[in-house]
């Protein structure tokens, strides 16, 4: 008993530590800010220190630019504006938006998942609601507002403890994040940062959208079914019976009416042509889907791949609506899509001082400087592929305790980890999805995350004296099992050599 109340006071502590440490960070956007400045003073630093490196591939000798100096202050000026419009994640993450914005507010996303957790057979439910809570992250924010409230009110309904629930929701939407069966709006945001920084290295180097894809996709079936052992094998038996008594009425909950079946059909059938024209257009061998020469990897599909995904989400998104009545006008798809575009303000104000930070750190050459002494310094460590790896994921875990945005860490850690890891002869997909590991795989027990306050309220239903504690407590085990499920997965990968995605291998050779 003791030993216990010493260990809930160790965990306490290191709980207040890590909101306290959260807190004091500032804003994202004032954290590249300073980035970007210190990214100048480091650059006039190490050109008056006369810092110097080979580079590995050209054996060019690499110094410090100056851009404090009489050119660098004046390119600062000149290209600020081309380096925010110019910064690849920019404009696919708007694009991308644009169609998974119809989709979610003509209430297809919202019917989907519905439809999957509401008709699933109840020995199948804690699958099918960490399963839809991985898919749920195709759009913003659905799963958090609509899915983990829904799967507690489902447990209850059956007899099952209502935080279980919510928790097998929560670890699907938020420990899942990375995962899904199809391209989200996270796979060209952290494409266009990966490619951003493999630049530093390789000037024409591209990242698509697709760059994880086959690696994603099966990570979300060892996901789903790591998140259904943990809730039933672990949470749900250490929470117990609920004792309490929640009304369960709550419309917008209900199962789907006519109309929104009727929605999702024809939405169902819109996609089928979709994909029937994309078949149509690459199984011959001249295909107008085809790429030069015939190839699949530079075809239209995959370069094109955010195109193609607001094509397809705003295709189905309208069906869907102008079926169910959500949409009766052009006017209100306009306003839906104005809508999902007013979520990323937030994001449009960060970019700006991200994308002067990289471009500073490029100009500079402080990336390839870095690149290269890391780079020497863990090969001469000689700790070998999969143990980097791991410890890779470990860090990107921990930082994501203290920090909450995805794509915020990621400009970071890009433009110094890719350049350090293709010097290694590791391609900058591969930096990528060790990222995304780490990256989801404490999001469930993150006091920085932006919804765990919300996670907080819904617990709070069903036990009014939860708090942060109680959330981290409960989601623990999941992070535990992620990591070493994902770890594993990740590990067999490299084993067998297998691609990431279409066209994006494990390994970089350095242009020469």
């Amino acid at each position: 008993m003791e030993r216990q109340k010493r260990s809930r006071r160790i965990l306490t502590k290191i709980l207040n530590w890590t909101e306290r440490a959260g807190n004091a960070l500032p804003h994202p956007a004032t954290l590249f800010a300073l980035f970007a400045l210190t990214a100048l003073l480091l650059s006039a630093l190490g050109h008056f220190m006369g810092w110097e490196v080979i580079h590995p591939g050209t054996k060019e000798i690499i110094r410090p630019v100056n851009l404090l100096s009489h050119d660098g202050i004046h390119r600062i000026i000149l290209e600020m504006v081309d380096n925010y419009t110019g910064f690849a994640p920019l404009g696919i993450v708007l694009v991308a938006m644009l169609g998974i914005g119809i989709a979610e507010q003509s209430g297809l996303i919202n019917a989907v998942i519905r439809m999957l957790v509401l008709n699933s057979p109840r020995h199948l439910l804690t699958f099918v609601i960490v399963f839809a809570g991985i898919l749920s992250n195709l759009a913003s924010d659905v799963g958090y507002v609509l899915l983990i409230p829904l799967s507690g009110i489902i447990f209850n309904a059956v007899g099952r403890h209502p935080i279980a629930g919510m928790a097998a929701a929560f670890a699907g939407v938020s420990g899942g994040f990375s995962a899904n069966l199809v391209i989200g709006t996270v796979d060209p945001l952290l494409a266009g940062l990966s490619q951003e920084a493999a630049r530093i290295i390789d000037p024409v180097y591209s990242v698509n959208a697709t760059a994880n894809y086959y690696f994603m996709v099966a990570s979300t079936f060892v996901i789903a079914f790591a998140g259904t052992f943990v809730t039933e094998k672990i949470v749900e038996p250490q929470l117990g019976k609920y004792d309490g008594d929640i009304s369960q009425e709550d419309e917008s909950f209900d199962a789907l009416n006519k109309k929104e079946k009727k929605g999702l059909l024809f939405s169902g059938i819109t996609f089928l042509a979709i994909f029937a024209v994309a078949v149509i257009g690459i199984i011959p061998d001249d295909g107008f889907f085809r790429g030069p020469g015939g190839g699949l990897l530079n075809s239209p599909l995959i370069k094109g791949v955010v195109t193609l995904l607001l094509i397809t989400a705003g295709s189905m998104g309208l069906v869907y609506g102008f079926v169910t009545g959500t949409f009766k006008n052009d006017s209100d798809v306009m306003n839906g899509m104005a809508k999902s575009m007013k979520t990323l303000a937030t994001y449009l104000v960060l970019v700006f001082f991200a994308a002067q930070f990289v471009a500073y750190f490029k100009w500079s050459n402080l990336g390839i400087i870095m690149a290269v002494k890391g780079a020497e310094t863990l090969m001469s460590a000689n700790i070998g592929l999969i143990p980097l790896m791991i410890l890779f994921i470990m860090l990107s875990a921990t930082i994501n305790m203290l920090m909450g945005s995805a794509s915020a860490k990621w400009a970071i850690l890009a433009p110094i980890f890719i350049p350090m890891f293709m010097i290694m002869g590791y391609s900058p997909e591969l930096s990528q999805v060790v990222y995304r590991i780490g990256d989801s795989v404490t999001n469930v027990i993150s006091p920085m995350m932006s919804f765990f306050a919300l996670i907080i309220a819904f617990v709070q239903k069903y036990d009014s004296k939860a708090g942060i504690g109680t959330i981290i407590s409960t989601m623990l085990p999941y992070s535990v099992v992620f990591f070493i499920a994902w770890a594993i997965l990740l590990v067999i990968w490299l084993l067998i050599g297998l691609p990431l995605g279409p066209g994006a291998g494990i390994h970089y050779n350095l242009p020469i």
